[in-house]
C-alpha cells in the first residue's frame, strides 16, 4: 500500500510539472523587425516583457497575445536571432515561431506552418531623392544596388531584376534602412508593412510599388505570414481555429495600430 501511495504521489508530481510547462506558450521572434516585432526599453499597454530584458511589441506580439489568451496560457517572448528561430523550435526551446515568417517550401521540409495570419506583397525601399524613386517595373531598377535580408526569399527575388547590381545580404532591416539612407545601397526588398514601417520612421525614404504584372513573381506561400510549429504538433490545428476567429478587418486594424505606435528609432 505504501509503495502505491508513493507511486501515486510521484505520478501526481510529474503531471503537475507537465501541466506547469504547458501553461506558458514560448514564442520565438527577432524583436527587431518592425512592424511585425521590435524591442523597446519601456513597458506599454500592449508590450510583453522579454526574459533577456526589454519589452517586445508589434504585430506578431499582438497576434501571439490573442493566441495565448485563447489557449488559456501565459505568453513568453523568446528573443531569438532570425537564423536561430528554426533550430530553437526543433530543440524545444520555443513552442512556435511568430516572426513575420513565410511558409516557404524549404522551411516546410523541417517545420509545419499554420494558416496565414497576414498576407502581403513585395516592394523596394529607396530614398525619395533616388534616381529609382519613380520606378514602376523591375526593369526600372536595372543598374541599381539592391539587397535583402539574409536567409529570406526577399534576397532571392532580387535575381528577377534585369541588370541589377546585387549586394551582399544584410542581417537586419534596421541595418538595411541605415544603408539606403546613407546611400551605400540604392534600395532593399521588403514586404509592404515593413516598408511602411521604414518610411514612417525615416522621412527621407519611400517605397516603390509596381504596376500590375511588373513586380516580383512569388509563390502564394511567399506572400503569406504564418506561425511555425514542430512537425506533427497539435498546436497547428489549435492555432488555426483561433486564427479563423480573427477577421481580416481586425488584422488590418492591428497592423495599422502597430505601424502608428512603433518606436521612431526602428
Amino acid at each position: 500500500m505504501k509503495r502505491m501511495v508513493v507511486l501515486a504521489l510521484a505520478l501526481a508530481m510529474v503531471l503537475t510539472a507537465a501541466a506547469g510547462v504547458c501553461q506558458t506558450l514560448k514564442v520565438g521572434m527577432e524583436c527587431n523587425y518592425a512592424p511585425y516585432n521590435w524591442t523597446q526599453s519601456e513597458p506599454s499597454e500592449d508590450a510583453v516583457a522579454i526574459a533577456a530584458g526589454g519589452y517586445a511589441d508589434g504585430y506578431d506580439v499582438r497576434i501571439a497575445k490573442i493566441i495565448a489568451e485563447e489557449l488559456g496560457m501565459d505568453l513568453e517572448i523568446v528573443k531569438t536571432e532570425w537564423d536561430g528561430l528554426a533550430p530553437a523550435l526543433l530543440s524545444g526551446k520555443i513552442d512556435c515561431i511568430i516572426a513575420g515568417m513565410s511558409p516557404t517550401q524549404e522551411r516546410k521540409v523541417t517545420i509545419d506552418f499554420t494558416d496565414p495570419y497576414y498576407v502581403t506583397e513585395l516592394c523596394v525601399v529607396v530614398r525619395k531623392d533616388s534616381a529609382y524613386a519613380g520606378a514602376k517595373t523591375l526593369a526600372d531598377f536595372s543598374g541599381a544596388k539592391i539587397t535583402g535580408q539574409l536567409n529570406t526569399f526577399h534576397y532571392g527575388v532580387i535575381d528577377q531584376i534585369p541588370g541589377v547590381v546585387k549586394q551582399p545580404a544584410m542581417e537586419t532591416f534596421p541595418a538595411m534602412t541605415v544603408a539606403v539612407t546613407a546611400g551605400a545601397i540604392d534600395g532593399y526588398v521588403a514586404d509592404r508593412p515593413g516598408a511602411v514601417s521604414a518610411i514612417t520612421s525615416n522621412p527621407d525614404l519611400m517605397y516603390v510599388e509596381f504596376e500590375d504584372g511588373q513586380g516580383f513573381e512569388i509563390s502564394p506561400d511567399d506572400s503569406m505570414i504564418s506561425v511555425g510549429v514542430q512537425k506533427g504538433s497539435e498546436l497547428a490545428a489549435q492555432i488555426n481555429e483561433i486564427l479563423a476567429g480573427i477577421s481580416e478587418e481586425q488584422r488590418n486594424e492591428i497592423m495599422n495600430a502597430v505601424v502608428a505606435s512603433q518606436p521612431l528609432s526602428e
